[in-house]
């Protein structure tokens, strides 16, 4: 391993590199669209849904029609609005919570962030989706219950969590803006520089973003994503599973 450059941290992105699009685009949305109108009618002025229908703005909020023919028209153009993905993440609960949901994670995702826990290298995630909703994804997968892979935050002095594991556009940002992965990196700064971070994702503009920022990037290829053209491929480094980071990097918060 010797000459490779060492990586502290990995930021994980989800859709398409932990488990495939299709769970997302094909399971996911429609479970949240079809759960919607009954949560409607039997939750709309409970205490616990009040939080998420509040966040709308107020003229799609008027009446349960509203708000569905709102949410119909924002899933069907695929925004990634903080509050339609908080929304879904209070939908797909019940989901997850009776078994019906389950993340399919890629065979060599466990494996490979296990052993990279063991070695002392912290993992984080970052994601378009809500941090209530990506939280649920770890705690119900193929695999089990994942969550304790993740590093969630640390007490400071004053006893407080503070920023820690999970990352969304709320929190954090757009994830093709630079300044979201300079602003995880700097929340973040005791476990490692930004030079130490190691972020892999599907999408190319966001892996440009993060290399901008000062971190490490790579793309990841699985079936089932979006082509990557020869233009794209320059200048990037693209692997088809987590086994295959560590030729190109070393893993682990000890030094070699």
């Amino acid at each position: 391993m010797e000459g490779k450059p060492r990586v502290k941290v990995v930021l994980l992105d989800i859709e398409g590199t932990v488990c495939p699009i299709s769970f997302v685009k094909d399971i996911l949305f429609p479970y949240a669209l079809a759960a919607l109108p009954e949560t409607l009618s039997t939750q709309w002025d409970s205490p616990s849904f009040l939080p998420y229908r509040s966040a709308f703005p107020p003229e799609h909020a008027s009446t349960p029609d509203a708000l569905l023919s709102h949410v119909r028209d924002l899933m069907a153009q695929d925004l990634k609005i903080p509050y339609l993905k908080s929304l879904q993440g209070y939908l797909w609960l019940r989901g997850y919570e009776s078994g019906e949901l389950k993340c399919p994670l890629f065979p060599d995702v466990y494996p490979t962030m296990k052993k990279w826990r063991d070695n002392g290298a912290k993992i984080c995630i970052y994601s378009s989706g809500s941090v209530a909703a990506q939280k649920l994804l770890w705690r119900y997968t193929t695999e089990g219950d994942l969550r304790s892979c993740i590093w969630n935050g640390l007490e400071g002095d004053d006893g407080r969590e503070h920023e820690g594991g999970y990352w969304d556009t709320v929190n954090a940002g757009l994830k093709q803006d630079m300044a979201s992965y300079e602003k995880i990196a700097k929340a973040n700064n005791a476990l490692g520089e930004v030079g130490e971070w190691l972020f892999l994702s599907d999408n190319i503009k966001e892996v440009r973003a993060a290399k901008k920022a000062g971190m490490k990037s790579f793309v990841v290829v699985r079936e089932g994503n979006a082509e990557v053209t020869a233009e794209e491929r320059e200048g990037q480094v693209l692997v088809d599973s987590f086994g295959e980071v560590e030729k190109w990097v070393e893993v682990t918060a000890e030094q070699a």
